[in-house]
């Protein structure tokens, strides 16, 4: 490894000029992207011949189209062009809403597709309709409709072909003929095989239908939004304002219903799935046994303190409680449930306090990795070879790494990638061959293939930081971030990452705090490649720094536990602990700390400025919740309770009370067709600032929804916060 390093330096040393080029917004936000290459949707085909992905292009990275690689000889082509191949035509307002849920708004061309299981074709959405991709570059349209087809999947044998259209379940023959209506009702609050807005936005279900193995049975839910709380929405565009009447699941009121149903392919013997007597609870997952004989449905309470592993009958609907499993403060949602053919489960839980894989067999638990790391995924089994694989944090919680252990008797991790990298991983389906994405803060994102023992094969997507590299110009200033530890109040250990200019003697610098601190995502001190834009600030002068504090994931139930009904507290003081050490240190300018976050980073931006008036040189906060009663039910109550029954943690957490303390310089950003964090929590905050005669900026963007998409309105983004900063954020003679 230190040989192929020390030649790498050589070359790179060779290649790319000694001087950097300036980094600017202008180039930041154009195409190439400065990353490279960034696929996404890896997977491998049926036969493991091909790795196929949707590859973004270099003169507009924002377009994805779908390309395949030859394992054996590496060769790349291109199946769809997303370009040529669609109508160009604009999405529907429901595609669009789903993209939104799964954070693909600024994504144009295909977004998803779904190999056949003989691997002959691939089924590509795009454009509103339907597409059978053949190996051969030939396209074939499956639908021509003006509407939209949703939710699009192949069957298990690869017969059939499964869409949703005008809110109902439609079936055609791999041929795209025989085109069947399954169900008839669905209309207004009714829709069949689509997964509804929480279980979108909140529990990463993206689906509404699930064919069996051998395609004797399709599961189907059927959502009725009719109890879901009609509110006003107001989208202020660019070319006018749009109110409509959307269907909103706020904290502490009704959700939709959510039936479950079991049906022929043509939909025929229709059952109802008894998901028991209580019909306020969350259709969680759905799968199949490999026989296709037992549906297994996770029914997850209201309060998210009790999930149910059902074992269904496809028959008659009849269900049986396998296992359950509780939690004194709320369950997190995963994907790793893995039936086997022998009849037993593979499964993760935190019931000891971190994540680790268990196997339920015969009802008895058999517990495979423990100790004080967290499995993240479980990538694959094979029952063959009697191991299981799956990516985790062993050695610690700055990386993700492969690894696999074995499946009657667990024991020791066997780890099968590097470290000093962040490893995620795709298996085929009998967890013979891997495919590996990974970066580092020296190396953006690449792509290999990887055989069982972790060795690799050849490379997906190299991605080499060479002279024709697009960050080949910018590289000799790249800056890689420093990580290291400080002490949270309680003395937690709490991990954060700086980067730094070129400090001189007796210099003070800035610094730009970025911050998330919400639980389930977003964590900040990684070992990744970082946005080019932590790169630009430090080339102004700025060190950037995060910290990952109390309730992030990644680090135990107990870590991310501290939060519960007590959002905007211990995560505030975490974030207060790394500023205070930060002025404590001789290089750090103490009267020019700035903090920036978007979504429930904007909400601990404001909770900051709250909390320590007078602390720093400016906030910027960008989609902020500040009343978390206007957020959904699923993530809230999840953390906070519901509110119809005990209001006081949602007071306690908001943002609105405690307006009038924020004395520093606050940069308000939101969208104004927000339909994720609604634009009213911006308003409500800016009328208590207002009441409070505190001043405040405020840059608003016309259709924009959760995030600012697009190149220019980036680039006009970031314009604004670097402008406010520059006034703000740093002392005078550094302007």
């Amino acid at each position: 490894m230190r040989i192929f390093l020390a030649l790498a330096a050589t070359f790179l040393a060779a290649a790319i000029p000694a001087q950097a080029e300036e980094l600017t917004l202008e180039r930041i936000f154009a195409s190439p992207s400065l990353s490279g290459p960034t696929p996404r949707l890896l997977k491998l085909s049926p036969d493991g011949r091909l790795a196929t992905m949707l590859r973004n292009r270099a003169d507009d990275r924002d377009r994805y189209d779908l390309w395949a690689v030859d394992t054996s000889t590496g060769q790349a082509r291109m199946l769809v062009d997303s370009a040529r191949v669609g109508s160009g035509g604009e999405i529907s307002e429901e595609e669009r809403m789903r993209r939104e849920r799964a954070r693909l708004s600024g994504v144009r061309g295909i977004v998803s597709y779904d190999w056949s299981p003989d691997g002959r074709s691939i089924l590509v959405p795009l454009d509103g309709d339907l597409y059978l991709a053949g190996l051969d570059g030939n396209v074939r349209r499956i639908t021509a409709t003006p509407q939209t087809e949703l939710d699009a999947q192949v069957s298990r044998t690869g017969r059939y072909l499964s869409f949703v259209r005008d809110q109902n379940l439609y079936v055609v023959d791999a041929e795209g003929r025989n085109e069947r209506r399954l169900t008839e009702d669905g209309a207004g609050t009714i829709s069949w095989g689509s997964a509804e807005f929480v279980a979108q936005e909140e529990m990463d279900r993206r689906t509404g239908h699930w064919w069996a193995p051998g395609d004797r049975y399709l599961a189907v839910a059927r959502v009725d939004e009719e109890p879901v709380h009609v509110v006003t929405r107001t989208a202020i565009g660019t070319e006018g304002t749009r109110s409509y009447q959307q269907r909103y699941p706020a904290a502490g009121t009704p959700n939709a219903r959510v039936d479950l149903y079991v049906m022929a392919p043509d939909g025929s013997g229709r059952v109802k799935v008894d998901l028991g007597a209580d019909p306020d609870i969350y259709l969680a997952r759905v799968d199949w046994t490999p026989d296709g004989n037992t549906l297994l449905v996770q029914r997850e309470s209201r309060d998210q303190k009790r999930l149910d592993m059902l074992s269904v009958d496809p028959a008659n609907g009849r269900s049986r409680v396998l296992f359950s499993e509780t939690s004194p403060t709320w369950l997190n949602l995963h994907d790793n449930l893995r039936a086997l053919r022998d009849g037993s489960l593979i499964w993760t839980s935190e019931r000891s306090g971190f994540s680790h894989i268990y196997r339920f067999r015969n009802g008895r638990w058999t517990q495979l990795t423990r100790g004080n790391w967290a499995v993240d995924r479980v990538v694959g089994v094979d029952e063959r070879g009697g191991r299981i694989y799956f990516t985790g944090n062993r050695e610690t919680p700055l990386e993700h790494q492969l690894y696999w252990i074995d499946l009657a008797r667990g024991g020791t991790p066997h780890r099968v990638t590097e470290t000093g990298w962040w490893n995620a991983a795709e298996m085929d389906d009998a967890a013979t061959h891997a495919l590996v994405t990974r970066s580092s803060p020296t190396q953006p994102s690449q792509v290999y293939l990887a055989d069982s023992s972790g060795r690799r094969t050849a490379w997906i997507e190299e991605n080499r930081l060479d002279a024709s590299h697009p960050y080949a110009p910018y590289l000799a200033s790249h800056v890689a971030p420093v990580f290291g530890t400080i002490r949270a109040a309680d003395g937690t250990e709490l991990h954060y990452k700086m980067l730094s200019p070129l400090r001189e003697p007796g210099r003070r610098y800035p610094v730009f705090v970025q911050v998330y601190g919400g639980p389930g995502a977003g964590r900040q001190v990684t070992r990744t490649w970082g946005s080019p834009i932590q790169q630009y600030l430090v080339d102004r002068g700025y060190i950037v720094f995060s910290i990952d504090g109390r309730g992030s994931p990644d680090r135990g139930k107990a870590f991310e536990d501290a939060i519960y009904h007590a959002m905007g507290t211990v995560e505030v003081q975490d974030q207060l602990a790394g500023v205070n050490w930060l002025r404590g240190q001789d290089y750090v300018d103490p009267e020019h700390i700035s903090v920036y976050g978007w979504s429930y980073g904007g909400y601990m931006t404001v909770k900051l400025l709250e909390a320590a008036p007078g602390t720093f040189a400016a906030g910027i906060a960008g989609a902020p919740v500040t009343r978390w009663e206007l957020y959904d039910t699923h993530y809230t109550e999840r953390y906070l309770g519901n509110p119809a029954s005990d209001p006081a943690p949602y007071l306690a957490s908001g943002a609105i009370p405690d307006a009038g303390r924020i004395a520093d310089p606050l940069l308000l950003i939101h969208g104004m067709a927000d339909d994720n964090v609604v634009f009213e929590n911006s308003t409500v905050l800016m009328g208590a600032l207002q009441a409070a005669s505190r001043p405040f900026e405020m840059m608003v963007y016309p259709g924009a929804t959760h995030g600012v998409s697009g190149e220019a309105r980036q680039l006009h983004l970031w314009r604004t916060i670097t402008a406010f900063l520059d006034r703000n954020g740093r002392a005078d003679e550094r302007r």
